[in-house]
């Protein structure tokens, strides 16, 4: 091969093959050939811009916000503790685990009942998710605290009683976070349990095991590490959508935020409040859900989320550094 033939591969390739010794014309081993990318420094200087004017731009918007002169940060910090704030974030979490735990039982029922052999079942499952998935959330909260509309008594023989006795404000509220979350959860189980190979569960048969302790043994286990991340993103996407409920005037975080700035007409400060809790709380069970999912990948054998993303980032630092496999 000619050197100008050469060149044009090296240009090709994007990388420059150079020999580790000063000595020319010695015969070289692949251990002694370092691979230098081209263009790293130029990347490297692009990569630094970027990160300067993005944390220029976050710092200007702190400044801005921090000097504003419309903005109370000493009523911001005095409502932060405040007795009814505190009742309403109690009443968001209470509204965020009940719904978590009922859509997630009924989202994994709605899972079985995809996956089985019985068309009506699956039917009724799809039917489900079709409309729970294809409407707002937000009329679906209203739709529901309106039932007696269409449901004005519910009873059960002698035994009857008024909906809108019994469909209060929380009530209302949690059956459309727990109905809508549970069309979710089905279809993030669903595609848990087929992620897992078919010809494992045929082995696990062939074993002798049931198919419950095939499901059970093999098949939850490792559908468990797909179904957990992204049900964690809806837990905490959960959280958020407790605001929704502030329609038909139950008195969470930012109902009771938005009463308070009724009163003293200090709108943005209490919308800072409530905003500050609903981090601190998302921030806490991101955490969490992170923690969680290391402890899994590590009793599976399976690797930690994002540990290949951090690898694959450093490839070209191995590459500069003369690693070459």
């Amino acid at each position: 091969m000619s050197e100008e033939e050469t060149n044009v591969s090296e240009a090709r390739s994007g990388a420059t093959f150079l020999p580790a010794g000063d000595a020319a014309g010695q015969a070289l081993d692949e251990d002694d050939l370092i691979v230098r990318p081209r263009g790293s420094r130029l990347r490297r200087a692009r990569s630094v811009l970027l990160g300067a004017a993005g944390l220029a731009v976050v710092a200007y918007l702190v400044y801005a916000m921090a000097t504003s002169p419309n903005v109370s940060w000493g009523v911001v910090a005095s409502f932060f503790h405040n007795s009814k704030i505190l009742a309403g974030l109690l009443v968001t979490l209470e509204l965020t685990v009940l719904a978590a735990v009922c859509g997630g039982v009924l989202g994994v029922l709605l899972a079985l009942m995809r996956v089985t052999r019985n068309a009506v079942l699956r039917t009724i499952a799809s039917v489900y998710i079709w409309f729970f998935r294809g409407t707002p959330l937000l009329v679906q909260v209203i739709f529901l605290y309106d039932i007696a509309l269409f449901i004005p008594q519910v009873g059960i023989g002698p035994f009857s009683a008024s909906t809108n006795t019994l469909v209060t404000p929380f009530v209302a509220g949690l059956l459309a976070l727990s109905l809508n979350n549970a069309a979710y959860v089905c279809e993030i189980v669903r595609g848990g349990i087929v992620s897992v190979d078919r010809g494992q569960i045929d082995a696990a048969l062939a074993l002798g095991l049931t198919p419950q302790r095939a499901m059970n043994r093999v098949v939850l286990p490792q559908a468990l590490r797909v179904i957990l991340p992204a049900y964690g993103n809806l837990f905490i996407d959960l959280v958020k959508a407790t605001s929704l409920v502030s329609v038909i005037g139950l008195q969470e975080l930012l109902t009771t935020a938005e009463n308070i700035a009724e009163n003293n007409y200090r709108v943005v400060e209490l919308l800072i409040v409530a905003c500050m809790w609903y981090l601190i709380v998302t921030t806490l069970l991101t955490l969490g859900q992170q923690r969680l999912e290391r402890y899994l990948g590590r009793s599976t054998g399976a690797s930690v989320p994002g540990r290949s993303l951090r690898q694959a980032l450093g490839l070209g630092f191995l590459l500069r550094r003369g690693h070459v496999s």
